[in-house]
């Protein structure tokens, strides 16, 4: 009689939980819009509020039918016990549940000691990465100044230093966890870490290339440089690769160990102090006097816009050869990002400047046929007067016989 009042009450428990379970359902349903708005990282929306909702409904269900579980459970070992040829059945079902729950409670208190040592170990270290990243922002904003230490190294510093506190946390803390001892938890470490190292040998050596590229000061954010074939400016700098974007608008991202093996031209870190220098050549036939010349390039210079006054530009010669002498024009921007805009322009009043001055850029080899052709210099250049060479044919008389 006993039994059936517990399996009669048995079966209204679980029927109790079932309808309980069906009201909560139905109050979630009426308040999904209160409390089930989903999950959003910025604009992307990871879970929307339905599939929350879908989510909340499928584990309340398994904690309902794990709950239903556990009083059967709990109900059989008092059915078992009340009769005798059962009664062990019933100490052996009990025993399942509160064996283990013993050896979790002992356990836990066994390792509460052990736990507020990793507290205290944890809030120390927090506090001194707290006391570096003070530092490091004092750094950046130049409120503190250590000789030879820039203010762009600071980021980079802090980064390594906080890899390296909480490595050091964690060999402090690892004695302490539970089962640290235990041939296992060794084996995976040392599996985990093999594994690791594996992986990403080719990474590493792009971290520490990226590392030793900051401290080297190659170049900076928004530089124009020259990495073996690739020009243009830095648009993004990580431990891994260095990414440049070229005057075409072309994003090309260059792993760090290969900035390393190759050489790198900075055209922007002397144009913010003493000016970039530019160069182009032009060259000019031996019957121009080269003051002349030396002129109208400093003219075009001048008329140049981002070309700096100071210092000021200048004029070499570089070779004298056959039927020309090369000049070579130098002028200083600091506009290192503009080179191709400075060169075009330069180029024009180059031009401009020789027409206006009747000079031909050219290289001339002097010959007959040259003398019957028109000039290289433009038609808006030429005087209306202008009148188009003929060739220059000098005819002699031959002398009598006997005279």
């Amino acid at each position: 009689m006993l039994a059936i009042l517990i399996l009669v009450a048995l079966f209204l428990v679980v029927k109790f939980m079932n309808r309980g379970y069906r009201y909560f359902r139905l109050k979630m349903l009426q308040k999904r819009h209160k409390w089930f708005k989903g999950f959003s990282l910025k604009d992307y929306e990871l879970v929307s509020a339905n599939k929350q909702l879908e989510i909340f409904f499928f584990a309340s269900n398994i904690l309902r039918l794990f709950l239903i579980l556990l009083v059967v459970y709990l109900a059989l070992p008092l059915v078992f016990y009340i009769f005798p040829w059962t009664e062990h059945l019933a100490t052996d079902l009990l025993g399942f549940i509160i064996n283990p729950l013993k050896k979790i409670l002992f356990a836990v208190i066994e390792f509460l000691p052990d736990m507020f040592t990793i507290i205290v170990i944890a809030v120390v270290f927090r506090y001194i990465l707290k006391g570096i990243k003070y530092l490091t922002s004092e750094i950046e904003n130049e409120s503190l100044k250590i000789p030879g230490f820039y203010p762009d190294w600071a980021q980079p510093t802090y980064n390594i230093v906080r890899i390296l506190v909480i490595a050091f946390a964690i060999i402090v803390i690892f004695p302490y966890l539970p089962g640290s001892d235990s041939p296992v938890f060794q084996g995976v470490s040392v599996f985990l870490g093999f594994m690791f190292t594996l992986s990403s040998a080719g990474s590493l050596s792009n971290i520490i290339a990226g590392t030793v590229l900051t401290y080297m000061r190659a170049f900076q954010l928004g530089d124009r440089v020259k990495i073996g074939d690739t020009l243009g400016d830095i648009v993004e700098k990580t431990l891994l690769v260095t990414r440049v974007r070229t005057r075409h608008n072309e994003i090309i991202t260059i792993p760090n160990s290969t900035i390393m093996n190759s050489n790198t031209i900075n055209y922007s870190s002397e144009a913010r102090n003493s000016g970039l220098i530019m160069k182009t050549t032009v060259t000019i036939g031996y019957d121009v006097p080269w003051k002349k010349v030396h002129e109208m390039l400093l003219e075009a210079a001048k008329r140049t816009d981002l070309i700096l006054d100071e210092p000021k530009s200048f004029v070499l010669q570089t070779s004298l050869d056959d039927f020309y002498v090369s000049y070579e024009l130098n002028v200083f921007t600091r506009e290192a990002n503009a080179q191709a805009k400075v060169y075009s322009d330069l180029h024009q009043n180059i031009q401009d400047s020789f027409n206006e001055s009747g000079v031909e850029i050219m290289s001339p080899h002097y010959r007959a046929a040259r003398d019957g052709n028109m000039t290289t210099v433009p038609v808006d250049y030429l005087s209306p007067n202008y009148i188009v060479p003929t060739f220059n044919v000098e005819l002699k008389n031959k002398s009598k016989e006997g005279e």
